[in-house]
């Protein structure tokens, strides 16, 4: 066996490195193949758009070397005889004119596969190595021409060599062929004169060609990297379609999981709590010994286990509906004029007696003349004892709890629940914000929930438009705020105008006009109090 200290540990990759990894791998394979496959070092599809550039030049330019080969026609026929210019400028045409006829016909091919594409390309090369091989004819002329005819001549041939090599561009093969014969032709012409300008007029048509040749050359560069680019976009376009269709299909799947979600809590709210409320109904009863004492009085500790038991489940479950119900959006508020002072004070004399069984106080610090909020009393309620459970259970025996309600900056009303607890670390405050989270203080407290308190609260201030903010740090406490805005002030509200036509004195719709406008009225008084 070979000892673990000798074992090297392997640096820890995560998902995401692992599958650029296997995608640059994948993309690297591919590449070889293609070049192997390819008869220009490029992949095939590469291939085929080039020679289809190649094909689109030399048709949209078919009228410039058309002109091109008139007039070197024309010109020709001072120092040859006009029938030869003739004959030389129809032949020179009619190659012309078969490269166009099979540009044409190679644009209207479907095939794009390998074979067909070295075929093409065969058949354009040898086209433009006729071609050249043709311009080169008009060069044989009789001797005894002039220094001035033959400068004149060259800087035609090297616009022939421009033009053929910008045409042929998108195929550096077929610019060599149709170039090289004229740019050789010339050399030789001019090296036969044996006289010191005419080797110079060789060797700057061998430097032209050489030029031209380079150009070509950069030219297909940067016609196969623009090429390159827009496969690599439509490869990054056709992986966000990929990830967009596998996004829709995971929502499609996970809206479908929460429709089943949602079924199966609303058939099961009423399959559990029919037993529980018989569970909790008989356990009461046999708690409080309504029917004589027990003759064993440990089954009086058991009943009231099971009915506390029972509390529990059932409080689990109006959270864990609650909580769907939410998430759902099916969670609608029951809005009327509420004094979150007095709902805070509630909350605080129902736990009151919890505290102090546990030696914890409970401060309260409360803003007078506070007007009403416009809101939902039970979500109200249930984010003060949520978030003032939370305190009592995690707040060592003997600490402090801060109750306070004021107002805030912007003219709304704040609930502050500050504790002297062990606190939560920094990173697990999402955790703990999240459905069914807790931290590590939660999992070694002897009182563990469900992780569904700060959530719920959470969820309810969002519905009403304010804010929730946790704050905490270890071994201080944990102090948490939530905010109401000031549109939700009933001082802040403008009464409400109704155009309905009038009422008949003892209606419903009366009884109800005039009751909203009593809680205007006393959302009105509070405000003029507060003003005082």
């Amino acid at each position: 066996m070979s000892d673990p200290a000798d074992r090297t540990e392997l640096p820890a990759v995560s998902a995401e490195e692992l599958s650029r990894n296997r995608r640059a791998a994948s993309l690297r394979v591919r590449e070889a193949r293609d070049r192997l496959t390819s008869t220009s070092g490029t992949r095939p599809a590469f291939d085929h758009e080039l020679l289809r550039q190649y094909a689109q030049t030399r048709i949209s330019a078919s009228l410039v070397v058309v002109l091109l080969v008139v007039a070197t026609g024309i010109l020709c026929s001072f120092w040859i005889s006009p029938a030869a210019a003739a004959i030389w400028t129809a032949s020179l045409l009619a190659i012309h004119g078969v490269i166009i006829h099979y540009c044409a016909k190679f644009l209207t091919i479907a095939s794009s596969s390998p074979a067909t594409t070295r075929a093409w390309r065969i058949r354009f090369v040898a086209l433009d190595l006729l071609y050249g091989v043709a311009w080169t004819l008009v060069l044989v002329h009789p001797s005894g021409v002039d220094a001035v005819a033959n400068t004149l001549m060259l800087f035609m041939m090297l616009l022939v060599i421009a033009v053929s090599s910008m045409l042929a561009s998108s195929l550096p093969v077929a610019a060599f062929a149709a170039t090289a014969p004229v740019s050789i032709t010339i050399a030789i012409n001019f090296l036969l004169r044996g006289t010191f300008d005419d080797y110079v007029l060789a060797a700057l048509a061998v430097t032209a060609e050489c030029y031209f040749t380079l150009l070509a050359h950069r030219l297909h560069s940067t016609t196969l990297a623009t090429l390159e680019a827009r496969a690599e976009k439509d490869a990054l376009i056709g992986e966000l379609e990929q990830a967009k269709a596998i996004s829709d299909e995971a929502r499609h799947r996970a809206e479908s999981a929460n429709v089943s979600k949602s079924r199966f809590l609303a058939q099961m709210s009423h399959e559990l709590r029919t037993p529980l409320n018989a569970i909790l109904g008989f356990s009461e009863v046999m708690k409080s010994e309504v029917f004589g004492p027990h003759a064993v009085e440990v089954y009086k500790e058991y009943s009231a286990d099971i009915h506390n038991s029972g509390v529990h489940l059932l409080t689990l479950i109006n959270e864990i509906l609650d909580l769907s119900r939410i998430e759902a959006g099916r969670y609608e508020l029951n809005e009327e004029p509420i004094s979150l002072v007095h709902v805070v004070a509630d909350c605080h004399h129902l736990l009151k007696l919890r505290a102090s069984n546990r030696g914890i106080t409970i401060h309260e610090v409360f803003e007078t003349d506070m007007p009403k909020l416009w809101g939902d009393e039970r979500a109200a309620r249930q984010i003060v004892l949520n978030l003032l459970s939370n305190a009592i259970k995690f707040t060592p025996q003997g600490g402090e709890i801060w109750l306070k309600v004021g107002w805030t900056a912007s003219g709304g009303q704040y609930l502050s629940v500050k504790d002297t607890g062990s606190g939560i670390p920094e990173e697990e405050i999402p955790v703990v914000l999240a459905s069914f989270g807790q931290g590590s203080n939660s999992i070694k407290s002897a009182e563990q929930g469900a992780g569904l308190g700060l959530p719920i609260a959470k969820s309810l201030i969002d519905m009403h438009g304010g804010t929730f903010t946790l704050k905490s740090k270890l071994r201080i406490g944990t102090e948490v705020i939530v905010t109401f805005p000031p549109e939700r002030v009933m001082a802040a509200l403008a009464p409400m105008r109704e155009h309905a036509p009038p009422l008949q004195p003892g209606t419903s719709g009366e009884r109800r006009r005039a009751r909203h406008a009593a809680i205007m009225s006393a959302g009105t008084g509070t405000s003029s109090l507060r003003e005082r």
